[in-house]
């Protein structure tokens, strides 16, 4: 069970950036390069172990959650939408003020509405500020978040996240980075 995902982040290069060790792996990165089987690992999980009936449309948060919502999308037929990281000026469109650990910048919602049954996929989760603004942001288009899934978990992202907005984020696995290496953490 994820066994690719798994295998993908034990194996990934980690790079040092000044005093942080930052870990660059297909799904959060896009390089060195998204084999097939790990999109499929992670969407056959997805599917075999959510209801997904009630879905309305998939959401990715760019950039990463691009190929997510795509791959997602693909093998449901549920339609997507991205968040983009620039305005197109759309009727109904949601700025959404986005901060994490290593940036700020702003987000815009376009094609969700009030009473939209959403799933919501990011590629991973760690000072948990993007997801914190987007989710924010869905409770007040007044749409129904019905599943919030992020592969990666890193750090305490996940707990950060359900405090700060009383919704439930499930990730697939969980990491730490120990001694410049990640480190997979079993529940």
């Amino acid at each position: 069970m994820l066994d690719e995902l798994k295998k993908s982040l034990v194996e990934c290069p980690v790079v040092k950036k000044g005093e942080y060790f930052y870990f660059v792996h297909p799904i959060s990165d896009g390089v060195p390069l998204v084999e097939p089987e790990l999109l499929d690992d992670i969407m056959n999980y997805i599917i075999n172990n959510y209801n997904l009936d009630l879905i309305d449309k998939i959401v990715g948060v760019e950039s990463m959650g691009i190929p997510l919502a795509t791959a997602l999308s693909l093998k449901t037929g549920i339609p997507f939408v991205v968040v983009r990281k620039r305005s197109y000026g759309l009727e109904g469109e949601q700025k959404v003020h986005q901060r994490t650990g290593y940036s700020e910048n702003e987000l815009y919602i376009n094609g969700i509405k009030e009473n939209d049954n959403i799933l919501l996929i990011d590629d991973v989760v760690s000072t948990g500020g993007t997801l914190i603004s987007v989710i924010k942001a869905f409770d007040e288009i007044g749409a129904n978040l019905v599943n919030i899934i992020v592969p990666i978990e890193k750090d305490k992202g996940r707990e950060i996240v359900e405090k700060e907005t009383n919704h439930k984020l499930d990730t697939l696995v969980k990491i730490k980075m120990v001694n410049g290496k990640v480190t997979l953490i079993e529940d």
